[in-house]
């Protein structure tokens, strides 16, 4: 198995040696899509996976979701999160387990979902009705020094519920001068690089595991397309995830790397558990 680069209570601790002054935000990736950000002292963490629920829940089937990397940190030492986002409501994007250990020894923790699946993250994670914050496309709302624009996803179409809110959904989020994109899961879809290119990037965390119908899950951009996406809207750094994580459902971060070499997107690959300083971009 994979190994990450810092783990458990080392990774921890790097979490926790930052200057709380700087203007840059540092990020980590935690596998899959599953990111922290540090940015002032605040700290926002983007669609953590940090159990072993689903491989626990397809052992003995047909569709094994066998793991490749070692769990980079348990979510009970992560006891200074300020706000977490589910960006849909597949396990690896919204884990119980995970999430009710953040919400367990984080009080003041702040959740950001697409407004159209709030019934069902109040049911898998078992909290108050209203106390996510939802989000559908074309809103914002600001959670300390985060503010977050709904971006919709298309995993693999453009869902919406029956009030017409997407089920799928990707973040803008913008504080001091920076803006991120995470994307969650998502095809390209028409009109996509235009809507993301307004906002003026600097970073884009986009999948690059491929679409695979024999997989039967759901896909996602390819590696090819993750690199392309970021040119056509203009981000200054592209890091991809949605790999490494399940043996059926993964992708070789080089050939995203050639990909963005090919056509000139810059782009950061990481290890699980490793730290990126925005000056370095």
């Amino acid at each position: 198995m994979i190994k990450p680069i810092l783990q458990g209570a080392a990774l921890r601790h790097n979490m926790l040696d930052v200057d709380p002054e700087s203007p840059d935000f540092l990020v980590w990736w935690l596998g899959q899509s599953g990111f922290l950000i540090h940015w002032q002292g605040a700290y926002l963490l983007l669609d953590p996976y940090l159990s072993d629920s689903l491989t626990i829940k397809y052992q003995n089937t047909d569709k094994p979701h066998i793991r490749m990397t070692e769990l980079a940190i348990d979510p009970d030492l992560l006891d200074f999160i300020d706000v977490v986002t589910s960006s849909h409501n597949h396990t690896d994007h919204l884990d119980g387990d995970t999430l009710k250990s953040l919400i367990k020894n984080n009080p003041g923790l702040k959740m950001i979902i697409p407004e159209a699946n709030r019934q069902f993250v109040v049911d898998r994670i078992e909290c108050a009705f209203d106390w996510p914050h939802g989000l559908n496309e074309n809103e914002k709302i600001s959670v300390g020094p985060f503010k977050f624009y709904g971006i919709p996803a298309a995993h693999n179409l453009l869902e919406r519920d029956e009030q017409g809110r997407c089920l799928f959904m990707g973040y803008i989020i913008q504080f001091g001068t920076w803006t991120i994109y995470h994307s969650g899961d998502t095809l390209w879809y028409d009109g996509m690089e235009r809507l993301l290119r307004q906002f003026e990037i600097d970073v884009a965390f986009l999948p690059i595991n491929g679409n695979k119908p024999e997989r039967r899950v759901a896909g996602n951009l390819n590696a090819e397309e993750a690199a392309r996406l970021g040119c056509e809207i203009g981000a200054k750094l592209v890091i991809p995830c949605h790999y490494d994580m399940f043996t059926f459902n993964t992708e070789d971060p080089a050939r995203f790397a050639a990909a963005a070499e090919k056509i000139g997107q810059p782009y950061k690959i990481l290890q699980c558990g490793e730290k990126w300083r925005s000056r370095d971009r």
